[in-house]
């Protein structure tokens, strides 16, 4: 009976919450309930934090050098796309990088928009693939827990900022983020292409200054609300989370930079015997090494 009753209150301040739900994403993919993104997740976490090593074990390493370039240069198309998509549906044809609300209507702008936060949405999915291709050729190093959290945490709080808030000033970390993707996935497609293409590499000695930069710029565009007298944004709950989000991973990666630079526990690659860096993800994709040892 008690249980009867747990069941119908969380039925029932779900039906309150949901109400205030954008009503424009409600019947696209995933969108009805956070339940089955919640089951994908849960499956990509046991995968490949038990499931996967444990089939691996005893096998050999998958070579997916292949796989990995169109992988990556995929990824580059797609988030080269939706820069374009976030520039043309608001950050490039009139918002103003202050006060930027969500525009609920129905016109082709806003539902351009919103569009364009779904796919971002469902490129968290894609992404994962990063962390399978870790477990299948055996590079069980690089599945950290930062990268796992990243890789679990962005689809999951995303699926709420596409039912409730997709536009506006939320989603300047989104375009933000498929601009440090182009660069990152370039580097990673270029790495999987082999040492032959080390030299198209020079500027990997940036990668780390640009992801700094990424979280430097988030945390600042989105600390501006907190400073504004009168910025009536719909859902102020997402500031809060992007915010936490941006310092949190702030403080992971000056952990990791002083921990691997000033302390010496790790020297910067132009210092090292020339070895080839293989693809895996950086910061921003949840793991703070972007060169590692093939």
């Amino acid at each position: 009976m008690e249980f009867d009753n747990l069941k119908s209150s969380a039925a029932l301040i779900y039906d309150e919450f949901i109400q205030n739900a954008d009503s424009r994403t409600e019947n696209w993919f995933l969108m009805s309930s956070p339940l089955p993104q919640t089951i994908i997740i849960a499956a990509y976490i046991y995968f490949v934090t038990s499931l996967g090593p444990r089939i691996m074990e005893n096998r050999k390493a998958f070579d997916l050098k292949g796989v990995l370039i169109v992988y990556n240069f995929s990824v580059v198309v797609l988030s080269l796309y939706m820069i374009y998509e976030f520039v043309m549906s608001g950050w490039g044809t009139g918002y103003s990088f202050h006060c930027d609300l969500v525009d609920y209507s129905d016109s082709p702008q806003a539902m351009r928009m919103a569009a364009t936060c779904w796919l971002y949405y469902f490129s968290k999915f894609i992404e994962m693939l990063d962390t399978v291709f870790f477990v299948l050729r055996k590079k069980n190093s690089q599945v950290t827990f930062l990268h796992v959290y990243h890789h679990s945490i962005m689809p999951f709080t995303w699926w709420f900022g596409v039912r409730f808030a997709p536009g506006g000033q939320g989603t300047f970390h989104a375009l933000l983020n498929c601009v440090v993707h182009v660069i990152m996935y370039s580097y990673y497609g270029l790495t999987a292409m082999g040492p032959n293409y080390q030299k198209y590499l020079w500027w990997k000695k940036y990668l780390t200054t640009i992801q700094l930069i990424q979280f430097v710029m988030v945390t600042t565009h989105i600390s501006q609300y907190f400073f504004m007298k009168d910025c009536p944004y719909q859902f102020p709950i997402f500031i809060y989370i992007i915010g936490l989000y941006g310092v949190i991973f702030l403080f992971l990666f000056l952990n990791f930079w002083y921990h691997a630079y000033t302390k010496g526990k790790r020297l910067p690659k132009v210092l090292q015997a020339q070895t080839w860096a293989h693809h895996t993800n950086g910061v921003m994709n949840g793991n703070a090494s972007h060169e590692k040892d093939e």
